[in-house]
């Protein structure tokens, strides 16, 4: 039995262009796991099955990985969540990965890296990015990824809002496209990386561009309660605050549980 962490990721920016002719948009985000994760493990089996959550991503990456190296999709796995669904962190995209991780290393022959993040990108935009280790700046339609050097020194604050009722991440995008969102898209990336460039500390990760695809008053509620930073991850609904000390992020969480459902974690360079 292999067994694995799958972190959960906060879009700490992002910046989101127009559709591609691919159906996706163009990006430019940046990607910072957290030590909230679930947990995967894995072992081989005489067929294929997921247990402890209907999880299609996690089936269909290791079908891929399956036929790419020319053998039965033979692995029984099982899902341990911790991570909320369909929130925003990249829980699925997360269990993909470590799934693809751990069933690799059981084949007689693993396939490379560079081949693993192929099946990767062709599973899930965000499936890459847990791959690799440290933030880093996914671009294109998201699955490519440049290394950041961010500071890591600060606490965070999730909270998943009890009103939340977020529609599907597609409908967000359409919505996103019906208000021309993606106009100056090119000016909007190159502040981006010049705020970017800009980061020494902690702190200065507050100049990076707001979501472009949700908002959320949370965000102004937990600057409130002392974030250096909030924004709405991915499309949402969960919200972060970034803290530059522990006893403020631990009130904070306490204060913000009159709205949700709330964490409290930190930044995470590997799963």
């Amino acid at each position: 039995m292999r067994r694995g962490p799958a972190t959960a990721k906060l879009n700490l920016a992002m910046v989101v262009g127009p559709r591609r002719e691919d159906g996706m948009h163009e990006v430019a985000t940046v990607l910072q796991r957290v030590d909230l994760a679930d947990r995967v493990a894995l072992e081989p089996a005489a067929a294929l099955s997921v247990e402890g959550f209907d999880d299609t991503i996690v089936r269909g990456a290791l079908e891929s990985l399956a036929a790419a190296a020319g053998v039965s999709p033979r692995w029984r796995v099982r899902l341990t969540k911790r991570i909320p669904a369909s929130a925003g962190l990249g829980g699925g995209s997360s269990d993909a990965a470590t799934a693809l991780r751990l069933a690799n290393a059981t084949l007689p022959e693993p396939l490379p890296p560079r081949r693993l993040h192929e099946l990767a990108a062709a599973t899930g935009a965000d499936v890459p990015f847990f791959l690799e280790q440290g933030p880093q700046l996914a671009s294109g339609d998201g699955t490519t990824l440049r290394p950041l050097a961010l500071p890591q020194d600060y606490w965070v604050v999730l909270v998943l809002p009890r009103w939340a009722a977020k529609p599907s991440t597609a409908a967000v995008y359409d919505a996103f496209d019906e208000r021309r969102g993606g106009r100056g898209f090119r000016t909007r990336r190159a502040a981006l990386r010049r705020a970017l460039d800009g980061v020494m500390r902690a702190r200065d990760l507050d100049a990076l561009p707001p979501n472009d695809l949700a908002t959320s008053p949370l965000a102004d509620d937990l600057r409130a309660l002392g974030a250096f930073r909030a924004d709405v991850t991915g499309a949402g609904p969960i919200v972060y605050g970034l803290f530059q000390h522990l006893e403020p992020a631990r009130a904070a969480r306490r204060a913000a549980g009159r709205f949700g459902r709330t964490w409290l974690t930190v930044p995470a360079w590997y799963g």
